[in-house]
C-alpha cells in the first residue's frame, strides 16, 4: 500500500516556498548586477565615442592649418560617428540590456533609420577618404589642382544620398505592421532582396573597394619608398608637400630639364649678379666654380633630406590607412555576415547575445576611427595638445 502523503503536503509546500524565496532574490540580484555592469560598460563606450569625435571636430574647426579638403572628409566622418554615439548608441544600450522594446513604433522607426543611415555613412566615409588618398598618391600634381572644398562636399553629399537610400525601404513594411503590438525593434530579415541590397551596399561593396584602393596605395607608396633617393636627387631642385587624407604628406618633386641652367641663376641671384649666356658661367667675383659646386652639393643634400622625410611620412600614412582598414573589417564583418546568413539560411540559428556582441562591435568602429587619426596624425596631435593646454590654435 502506498503511503498517504496528504499530511506531508503542507510541509512540502512550505519547503518549496522556502527554496523559491531563498533562490529567487539571489537570481534577481545577479541579473540586476549584470544589467548594471553591462549598462555601465556600454555607457562608457558611448561617452568615449562622443567625446573623441567631438574633439576631432573641434580641432579641425579651430585649427586653420587643418582647413583642407582632406581634413573636411575626416571631419565629416567624425560628425557621422558623433551622430551614431548620440542618436543610436544610447537607445541601443536600453534595448540591449532590457531585451524588450518599450518606446513605441515611431521611436523604433526613427532609431532603426538613424542606425542604418549613420552606420552606412560612416563606412562609406572611409571609402571616400581612401579614394581621396589614392588620387593624391597616384596623380599628385594633377589632383592637387582638383582637390577643392567643393569636390570634398560633393563626395560627402554622395555618401549621404547612398546611405539614406539604403535606410528608407524598411520604413514601408514596418508601417504596414504599425497596428501590431511592438515588442522588438529590428530590421525584418524576411525581406531577402532588401537584406542583400543593404548589406552589399553598406558593407561588401565598400569593403572590396577599400581593399582594392589600399592595395594600389600600398604598391604606389612602396615604389616611392624603395626608389633610390641618390638616383633621383640630382634631377630635382624643388619640392612640393601635398597634404593627404591620412594626415601625412606626399612629396611630389618637380624635375627640371637642365639643372645646370637652374643652379647657376640661383647662385647669381643670390649675389645680385647676372649669369653669362655663352659658357654658363656666373658673372662677377661671387660666381666662382667652387661656390657653384658648393651650392649644388647643398641643394642635392636638401632634396635628399626632403625625399627621406617624404618616404617616412608615406610609409606612416600607408600604415595608418592599413590600420583603419583592418579595424573596419574586424568591427563590421561579423555583423554583416550574421545578417546575411540569417536572411538566406532560415534554419540557421544565431544566439541573440552573440548578435548583440556583433552589433556593438560595429558601433565600436565609430570610437576607433578618431582614435586612429589622432594617434597616427602629427598635425592632429599637435592641435590636440594646444586645445588641452588652452592655447590658441591659430
Amino acid at each position: 500500500m502506498e503511503p498517504d502523503n496528504s499530511t506531508l503536503e503542507p510541509f512540502l509546500l512550505n519547503s518549496t516556498d522556502e527554496v523559491v524565496s531563498t533562490d529567487a532574490p539571489w537570481d534577481v540580484a545577479t541579473l540586476l548586477g549584470l544589467q548594471i555592469s553591462l549598462s555601465a560598460i556600454l555607457a562608457v563606450v558611448t561617452l568615449a565615442t562622443a567625446l573623441s569625435n567631438a574633439f576631432v571636430i573641434t580641432t579641425i574647426v579651430l585649427t586653420r592649418k587643418l582647413h583642407t579638403p582632406a581634413n573636411v572628409l575626416i571631419g565629416s566622418l567624425a560628425v557621422t560617428d558623433l551622430l551614431v554615439s548620440i542618436l543610436v548608441m544610447p537607445i541601443a544600450i536600453l534595448y540591449t540590456v532590457s531585451k524588450t522594446w518599450t518606446l513605441g513604433q515611431i521611436v523604433c522607426d526613427i532609431w532603426l533609420s538613424s542606425d542604418i543611415t549613420f552606420c552606412t555613412a560612416s563606412i562609406l566615409h572611409l571609402c571616400v577618404i581612401a579614394l581621396d588618398r589614392y588620387w593624391a598618391i597616384t596623380d599628385a600634381l594633377e589632383y592637387s589642382k582638383r582637390r577643392t572644398m567643393r569636390r570634398a562636399s560633393v563626395m560627402i553629399a554622395v555618401v549621404w544620398v547612398i546611405s539614406i537610400s539604403i535606410s528608407i525601404p524598411p520604413l514601408f513594411w514596418r508601417q504596414a505592421k504599425a497596428h501590431e503590438e511592438l515588442t522588438d525593434c529590428m530590421v525584418n530579415t524576411d525581406q531577402i532582396s532588401y537584406t542583400i541590397y543593404s548589406t552589399f551596399g553598406a558593407f561588401y561593396v565598400p569593403t572590396v573597394l577599400l581593399v582594392i584602393l589600399y592595395g594600389r596605395i600600398y604598391v604606389a607608396a612602396r615604389s616611392r619608398i624603395l626608389k633610390s633617393p641618390a638616383a633621383c636627387g640630382k634631377r630635382f631642385t624643388t619640392a612640393q608637400l601635398i597634404q593627404t587624407s591620412a594626415g601625412s604628406s606626399l612629396c611630389s618633386l618637380n624635375s627640371t630639364s637642365n639643372q645646370e641652367g637652374n643652379l647657376h641663376p640661383m647662385v647669381g641671384a643670390g649675389h645680385g649678379q647676372a649669369s653669362g649666356q655663352g659658357g654658363g658661367r656666373t658673372g662677377g667675383s661671387g660666381g666662382s666654380p667652387l661656390f657653384a659646386n658648393s651650392v649644388k652639393v647643398k641643394l642635392a643634400d636638401n632634396v635628399l633630406e626632403r625625399k627621406r622625410l617624404c618616404a617616412a611620412r608615406e610609409k606612416k600614412a600607408t600604415k595608418t590607412l592599413g590600420i583603419i582598414l583592418g579595424a573596419f573589417i574586424v568591427c563590421w564583418l561579423p555583423f554583416f555576415v550574421g545578417t546575411l546568413v540569417m536572411a538566406i539560411c532560415k534554419k540557421c540559428w544565431f544566439d541573440p547575445l552573440l548578435f548583440d556582441v556583433f552589433t556593438w562591435l560595429g558601433y565600436l568602429n565609430s570610437l576607433i576611427n578618431p582614435v586612429i587619426y589622432t594617434i597616427f596624425n602629427d598635425e592632429f596631435k599637435q592641435a590636440f595638445q594646444k586645445l588641452i593646454k588652452f592655447k590658441s590654435c591659430y
